[in-house]
């Protein structure tokens, strides 16, 4: 739904003056292409007011999204844990780009196997792992060598599954 390596790789570049790729991360995350010394100046870039707030929109997922929502109970789950200081710029940004998704819909959470659903979406194979329903990749560079789920490579491979 959001862009966040697309703006995490803006500023990292912008601040280093450095043009690292998406074709550079394949198979790896950014924190394995970043050397160490620079990994807390990534980690600041999460954690700053405006992070998440201003992420793009992934092409096609508002209206595959919107779609879904009509025919299927749909739930918004964020691994915000992780950024605890997110959890008012990821709702603004949701409230702001899928204002379709209720805040019942909202789930705040580390750990998304503490979730009872059907399907679960993601883009971090950890979070699948321990999942109960059935764990959807969504390709990203940092999962290009995964294997063992089924994956999807945009929306409209979403809207394809779900809606035929």
């Amino acid at each position: 739904m959001a862009d966040a390596l697309g703006e995490h790789l803006l500023r990292y570049n912008k601040h280093f003056g450095e043009n690292v790729t998406l074709k550079d991360l394949q198979g790896k995350w950014l924190w394995d292409v970043v050397s160490t010394d620079r990994h807390d100046v990534l980690d600041a870039y999460l954690r700053s007011e405006d992070f998440f707030e201003v992420l793009a929109v992934m092409p096609e997922s508002q209206r595959v999204l919107q779609r879904l929502h009509m025919n299927y109970e749909v739930f918004i789950a964020t691994a915000a844990m992780e950024v605890p200081t997110s959890f008012q710029a990821k709702y603004r940004w949701l409230a702001k780009h899928f204002p379709f998704i209720p805040a019942s819909h909202i789930v705040y959470c580390g750990d998304k196997s503490i979730l009872h659903a059907d399907y679960l979406i993601d883009d971090n194979p950890r979070q699948l792992r321990r999942f109960q329903g059935e764990g959807i990749l969504y390709s990203s560079p940092h999962n290009a060598g995964v294997t063992g789920y089924k994956r999807v490579n945009d929306w409209l491979d979403v809207e394809k599954l779900f809606l035929g």
